[in-house]
């Protein structure tokens, strides 16, 4: 495929919002998890959580519109904004018609529904916003940053379970190769800390119960993981054609080369225990992308911390680089504020470009214990490293596999 350029970054996350604080916090090994106090909790399973308390600091966004939306379509914005700025864009000189709009999530935006759904039974339809329709479902934030900019290109929401943002992008980046348009704003957005979306979460089947210490509860890959801890956030990257953004003179943070997804086709939950399919994927990017195996020089990891998906990923991982495999820094820095579900794929490929800015690979926060899978993993501390070209691993329940191979930009 032709290589895409991205030329702005914006992120709403527990770690930060906006990349400079975002990276300040990841390359310092934080944790950002903590105990749920949003609401009652105390009665789940899992009740621990990467949040963000500080939005409001940063959004512009009228009270009126607040009131028609939901968080996530409120972080999705917040984002979409910084990534703009980053990028150097005035969106009212671009041709609304060439631009478009591809985001991923996995829930949907539940606060909204259930406080709206709590009223329906105790008050009767009267007491339902006219909004709630519109509101909650998961193209919610594509429809709400097509408004607020007045973006008319053609566009997309991807719901692929953790997947969803990283195949957004992709998707994203076949559409840019065809010249359909100018520039996609791409990315993903997840709100699951609500007391609904948590019970649903609570049912997933890999959250860990290690309520007890939260920093210190997210271990993928490490011997002693118990599974992982949600967290809400967004991240969107502006992408473009290589010769529209030369042309403009914008600073090129990285490349988007190739990407490849499959689906494993063996349980309605659970990965194939092989990774014979996700290397698949792997493969399918690499060749994508026209890159050898032993050009990768990181690969960020899914890590979802559970036995099966932790293993299959390593193996996955050894079926496409063979002996290599034990040599590749491999990472996974949302174990610092929290698996985003569908939003995980874009906040992994954003720290890995800072990561290529920075030539630093980003830590694994309480790896202490590494499971011997035969992968060079980067622990609790950054480790420097020159990457020119990084894979980026993320995976959905039912075993959706997405990879994308990433080069190195022009911003030293």
């Amino acid at each position: 495929m032709r290589k895409i350029a991205i030329t702005g970054i914006g992120v709403v996350s527990p770690s930060g919002i906006g990349k400079r604080q975002l990276w300040a916090n990841i390359k310092a090994g934080r944790s950002f998890i903590k105990a749920i106090t949003r609401f009652d909790a105390s009665k789940y399973p899992a009740r621990i959580a990467g949040q963000i308390d500080d939005l409001d600091k940063y959004s512009t966004l009228s009270e009126r519109l607040l009131k028609k939306i939901d968080a996530f379509s409120h972080m999705a914005l917040v984002a979409s904004e910084l990534a703009l700025q980053d990028a150097g864009i005035d969106i009212k000189k671009e041709d609304p018609n060439l631009i478009g709009i591809f985001l991923g999530n996995a829930l949907g935006g539940w606060l909204y529904a259930e406080t709206e759904l709590r009223d329906l039974y105790i008050e009767g339809r009267e007491g339902v916003s006219p909004y709630m329709a519109s509101a909650w479902f998961p193209a919610a934030p594509q429809g709400q940053v097509s408004i607020y900019y007045g973006i008319k290109g053609f566009s997309k929401t991807v719901v692929a379970d953790r997947a969803s943002s990283l195949m957004a992008i992709g998707y994203a980046a076949k559409v840019l190769g065809k010249d359909k348009l100018n520039m996609i704003l791409g990315g993903g957005m997840e709100a699951p800390v609500t007391p609904y979306a948590l019970l649903c979460c609570n049912t997933y089947g890999s959250l860990t119960t290690d309520n007890s210490n939260p920093e210190q509860a997210y271990r993928p890959f490490d011997r002693g993981r118990s599974g992982c801890v949600i967290g809400e956030g967004a991240g969107i990257v502006v992408m473009e054609n290589i010769e529209r953004a030369q042309k403009r003179g914008a600073t090129i943070h990285a490349y988007i080369a190739g990407y490849g997804t499959t689906c494993d086709g063996a349980d309605r939950i659970n990965p194939a225990a092989d990774g014979k399919d996700l290397a698949r994927a792997i493969e399918m990017a690499l060749r994508d992308a026209h890159a050898g195996a032993d050009e990768i020089d990181y690969i960020s990891l899914d890590g979802l911390a559970v036995d099966l998906w932790d293993r299959s990923e390593s193996e996955a991982i050894k079926i496409v680089f063979g002996a290599r495999a034990a040599k590749i820094p491999v990472s996974c820095p949302k174990s610092m504020f929290g698996n985003l579900l569908g939003a995980s794929g874009v906040l992994d490929l954003i720290i890995t470009i800072l990561g290529m800015e920075h030539s630093l690979v980003p830590p694994t926060v309480n790896l202490d214990n590494p499971d011997p899978l035969g992968l060079d993993y980067v622990g609790t501390r950054a480790r420097s490293q020159h990457i020119k070209k990084a894979l980026i691993i993320s995976r959905g329940r039912a075993g959706i596999n997405s990879a994308i191979v990433l080069e190195r930009g022009e911003k030293e």
